[in-house]
């Protein structure tokens, strides 16, 4: 597995360098200083991860995202930063990035956020998820129709789903990956991948993030 490091605090990405480059099954390809630099090196080295800082001089890590997933999309991108502003993380996970971790979760839950989105996973964490359903809570709560926060088109769409999408949807929002999902119901991975793409397009979703953070915006009805 591939990685690429990118923050400003040169400290910050040779000790996350350090750190991952012990895991025997991921190799360091090289770091980067900003958004625009990271892209310009994904698009020579094409790492399989992107572990991504946001607010950085010159170009911040989410333009760097977003052109990076443009033009290299099976890259898979970790936000890991200090910030944990919801109207960030809610642009952050709109753009389409696989996870979003703070830089004071333990080296082995870094470790593993990468392994996870590597394997198709996303990765939120327990305390930006909490955050996420308060808000969403509170948007809900100052909607004049309480009943439904769904839109007319998202309420069709999710009625079209079977309940078995309605369950892995669900798991998607608890930031789990395919192999993980399986285990739970007792199905192949293989067709919990088929289920995951089913409800994606039914939901006229981009990729399974935006899935995740639909299940979270809408965790009570579905």
């Amino acid at each position: 597995m591939k990685v690429l490091i990118v923050d400003d605090q040169r400290l910050m990405r040779e000790g996350l360098a350090a750190l991952i480059g012990l895991e025997p099954e991921m190799e360091i390809v090289g770091t980067a200083i900003d958004g625009r630099d990271a892209y310009a090196k994904a698009l020579e080295w094409k790492p399989d991860v992107v572990l991504m800082d946001i607010r950085m001089p010159g170009m911040d890590g989410i333009e760097g995202s977003e052109l990076i997933l443009k033009h290299i999309p099976e890259t898979k991108i970790l936000i890991l930063t200090t910030f944990d502003d919801v109207e960030l993380v809610m642009r952050v996970l709109e753009t389409g990035i696989h996870g979003y971790l703070l830089k004071d979760m333990p080296s082995e839950a870094i470790v593993s956020g990468i392994q996870t989105i590597y394997n198709g996973g996303t990765v939120l964490q327990s305390d930006i998820t909490a955050m996420l359903l308060n808000e969403f809570k509170k948007i809900s709560e100052s909607n004049l129709d309480k009943t439904n926060p769904l839109s007319t088109k998202e309420t069709v769409a999710l009625a079209a789903l079977t309940e078995r999408e309605k369950e892995i949807l669900a798991l998607l929002g608890q930031g789990l990956n395919n192999k993980e999902m399986a285990s739970i119901l007792v199905i192949t991975e293989g067709t919990v991948k088929n289920h995951v793409s089913n409800l994606i397009a039914k939901l006229g979703l981009r990729d399974r993030t935006q899935a995740a953070l639909f299940a979270v915006r809408h965790q009570a009805i579905i």
